[in-house]
């Protein structure tokens, strides 16, 4: 699914530079149980950031909250030290489609976010060009291949230019080939200059990916720190066993 929290840029005005996310002592907590934080952090860098941890460290709960999906128990989430929130989307790791073709499910995120009629179609079709996916324009969506969907989901994001993009380990059920397009459509998004946050829990993806790496373990933020700082002098002892290939609880 493509959660799309933005209004319509035209792809002749670019993008603005991605502001900065803040956390400031940031925790969540649900029916009494503690799952995240306290934990402050700033993103402010190239990236892309990867969200790193074992199965239930947060990673996901991370995301929703940056997102504004969720509502912190404690603590404040802001952009550049404003309220303001920026252009921004999220693409889950089950893709979510309408029950029409590839190119009606782009022209639907078009038509919801007031771009003429008369645009809809050269857009549409310009990103599934861009993300590989020409070919699908008329195929239902909801047969296309899992790593075809996934694309398609990046695709109707970039319609409308994304200051931020969150990705919940959006790879997670592909094979190797579908990976790898996957990871080029995120690289186009980083080159275009939206900002990336994705969780990821393969180590080798990212390597490929990361400028930065948040590594969370038990709901607590363990380090923060550039990739290449991450993968070869990791500090916490679960960071570094993480890195090791060894199980981290």
């Amino acid at each position: 699914m493509t959660s799309l929290n933005a209004s319509y840029l035209p792809s002749s005005s670019g993008l603005l530079a991605p502001p900065a996310l803040c956390f400031d002592e940031v925790a969540f907590s649900h029916e009494g149980k503690h799952l995240l934080g306290p934990c402050s952090f700033t993103l402010d860098g190239i990236g892309p950031t990867m969200v790193m941890g074992p199965n239930g460290s947060g990673k996901s709960l991370l995301l929703r909250l940056a997102h504004g999906l969720l509502s912190p128990t404690r603590g404040q989430i802001c952009w550049s030290g404003q309220n303001a929130c920026p252009r921004q989307a999220m693409v889950f790791q089950q893709p979510v489609l309408l029950r029409r073709s590839a190119i009606a499910n782009l022209m639907h995120a078009l038509a919801v976010n007031h771009v003429p009629r008369r645009e809809r179609m050269k857009l549409a079709m310009d990103a599934l060009d861009r993300f590989g996916l020409a070919a699908c324009a008329k195929v239902p969506a909801r047969v296309l291949s899992g790593g075809q969907q996934q694309r398609l989901t990046l695709a109707r994001a970039w319609l409308l230019s994304p200051q931020v993009l969150f990705l919940d380990e959006p790879t997670s059920a592909l094979d190797p080939a579908a990976i790898k397009a996957v990871e080029a459509a995120v690289l186009e998004f980083h080159r275009q200059g939206t900002r990336i946050v994705m969780t990821t829990h393969d180590i080798h993806q990212a390597r490929r990916l990361a400028g930065d790496v948040l590594f969370l373990s038990g709901g607590i933020l363990c380090e923060h720190t550039r990739a290449d700082t991450f993968f070869n002098q990791p500090v916490s002892p679960k960071a570094q066993a993480f890195v090791a290939g060894e199980l981290v609880e």
